[in-house]
């Protein structure tokens, strides 16, 4: 009984570590990614600032700068709000699911959320040849 209460206890921290780095992981993968894609956007905007400014005579350039100052606030606000707007919202689906875990909110959400059908052998046509080969499918899928 003891070696068996032992390796339970094992499997249970060995999950929990698992399921840490894991969430670790994907959480440094998304700040990296909003990351680069925010030093990105802010690049190319000045890239293109300092193109416009170059061409603007000397009485606009003061005005220009500080619109482009404005809009860099605006993409820094922009940038924040979203991201805090979306984690806002996904805290409170997970609080009113009243899950504990993840596991219960996966069942919770199955349960609430419509099935998927598995389609194996698939029913229709899974080949295109391109884009118009597909929507001219589509347009005649539900009319044959």
């Amino acid at each position: 009984m003891d070696s068996h209460e032992n390796n339970a206890t094992t499997d249970s921290t060995a999950d929990r570590s698992f399921r840490i780095k894991a969430g670790v992981f994907l959480t440094s993968v998304g700040a990296v990614s909003a990351l680069v894609g925010f030093s990105k956007t802010l690049a190319t905007a000045k890239r293109q600032d300092e193109k416009f400014l170059q061409e603007a005579a000397m009485s606009r350039a003061h005005l220009l700068d500080d619109a482009s100052r404005l809009a860099m606030r605006a993409l820094g606000w922009g940038t924040l709000y979203a991201i805090l707007g979306t984690g806002a919202f996904c805290y409170g689906v997970w609080k009113l699911s009243g899950a504990q875990n993840f596991q219960e909110f996966r069942q919770k959400a199955g349960s609430v959320l419509p099935k998927l059908s598995s389609n194996d052998p698939p029913q229709s046509r899974t080949d295109f040849d391109g884009l118009t080969d597909l929507l001219k499918y589509t347009s005649t899928w539900g009319k044959e």
